[in-house]
């Protein structure tokens, strides 16, 4: 099959044999060109006339073509992204690739472009883990016309059991059921009524992947680990004058000069407390303007210190100012980097992914929504940097496998810049406890 390796062979029959078929591989492992082969099947054989193909926008417009020109060169695919025009006039070909974002106005808007079409893949199927959702709902109503359904993910179980749900419902509703209620009531125990808040049961995990299983292929790591370099995380800790930090964590309100920062809740505050933790502050504030009940709002930036970025950049320095990628939360972030580095480039510059797999950008930004799936960004660099790290496991595992992936040479190595006694520990210590429940999922399914 085109070069493929053995369990790339393996799991293209797994779907071509299947109608609703869900692929867990982890990041790099070639999940688009598993894919790509089977659809090639399915439509010489005669058995499919039409592929939809969801995915995020960045991984319509630089990954399927391309993965569709190396293995799958004769096959038809066209990407419905843009303008109305645009996507209106894509969707003449074969496979039809369009974006997650497009779901309201294909489904709700214009479902007569649907027509011909009964297949459907979705890459990176967590985007539709969330059944409540209208892109979901909107897909829902039209799911039947497709018989062949697709599911492509690294983890159905990225920030828990309940995620795996709407996943599987989209897919087909035999594996977990239709209602999410009563998916609920089986697997789980309300424990707070009054905040809607549920654990899983004790038997919950293995009684879940036993039941989608049997749709189920699974990547071991053994299959393919001698076929990708090691990864390092090394953890890069970072001092800063607690003062602020401290202040803000026990009153939820700090003075600076003439600003006042205040966080509201919880939530607000465990915002701020990152900020801070990569050294400023977002203040916010909102008066009433002549409009009934309209108000402006006004946000400042409060730095008060610079000890990541002078981190990072004695980091770079001890790495030869070796091509970097690096990872940032928040724009500030993103402001201060562009300050220190005007040389360095984001994945919306021109040319970005080409230059940067040439080796003619010696500093890559990026925030992980924006490089978080599809992107081949591993044939030069082999330094990644979190500046700042998400809280979802599926980003920080996407980004890390922007450059840790099948096709990479060397040895990857990832720092993770975190300040002591903030947060930041805080955060890289539940990713750690989320891949650990991830990894229990996929003990179940082997």
């Amino acid at each position: 099959m085109n070069g493929l390796r053995p369990y790339q062979n393996e799991a293209a029959d797994f779907l071509y044999n299947r109608d609703r078929a869900l692929i867990l591989a982890p990041v790099g492992a070639g999940k688009t060109c598993i894919t790509l082969t089977a659809m090639q099947a399915m439509i010489k054989d005669g058995i499919v006339s039409r592929f939809l193909v969801l995915a995020p926008k960045r991984v319509c417009t630089d990954v399927w073509v391309s993965e569709g020109l190396k293995w799958v060169p004769e096959l038809n695919i066209t990407v419905a992204v843009g303008s109305a025009k645009n996507r209106i006039a894509a969707f003449n070909g074969q496979v039809v690739v369009t974006n997650y974002d497009n779901l309201l106005w294909l489904c709700r808007e214009n479902p007569n472009l649907l027509k011909g079409f009964d297949a459907i893949v979705f890459d990176e199927l967590t985007r539709l883990k969330n059944p409540s959702g209208t892109r979901f709902k909107a897909l829902f109503k039209v799911i039947d016309q497709f018989i062949i359904r697709w599911g492509l993910t690294g983890s159905f179980t990225s920030n828990g059991l309940e995620d795996t749900f709407g996943q599987c419902k989209i897919v087909d509703t035999a594996l977990l059921g239709k209602s999410k209620g009563a998916f609920m009531e089986r697997y789980f125990v309300l424990i707070n009524r009054d905040f809607g808040e549920w654990a899983a049961r004790a038997d919950s995990l293995p009684k879940v992947m036993k039941a989608i299983k049997p749709a189920t292929y699974l990547l071991d790591a053994g299959d393919y680990a001698g076929l990708m370099p090691p990864l390092h995380i090394v953890e890069v800790k970072c001092q800063m004058d607690m003062k602020h930090y401290d202040t803000l964590k026990k009153d939820l309100v700090l003075v600076f000069k003439d600003n006042v920062v205040i966080a509201a809740n919880a939530a607000v505050v465990t915002g701020k407390l990152q900020q801070m933790s990569s050294g400023f502050v977002y203040n916010t504030t909102r008066t009433a303007n002549a409009s009934p009940g309209k108000y402006d709002t006004d946000t400042q930036v409060i730095r008060f210190s610079s000890h990541k970025f002078d981190r990072l950049e004695e980091l770079l320095n001890e790495n030869q100012r070796d091509s970097t990628m690096i990872f940032y939360t928040y724009k500030e972030e993103l402001a201060e980097l562009k300050r220190r580095y005007p040389h360095a480039q984001t994945l919306d510059d021109d040319n970005a992914v080409e230059r940067w797999n040439t080796g003619q950008i010696e500093l890559l930004l990026a925030h992980p929504k924006s490089a978080g799936h599809g992107l081949n960004l591993q044939h030069y660099a082999n330094k990644i940097v979190f500046l700042s790290l998400p809280w979802s496991l599926e980003l920080y595992e996407q980004a890390i496998g922007r450059i840790h992936r099948s096709g990479q040479k060397r040895e990857v190595w990832c720092y993770v810049l975190m300040t002591e006694k903030t947060i930041d520990e805080r955060i890289f210590s539940a990713l750690q406890e989320k891949r650990d429940f991830s990894l229990d999922a996929i003990q179940e399914l082997r």
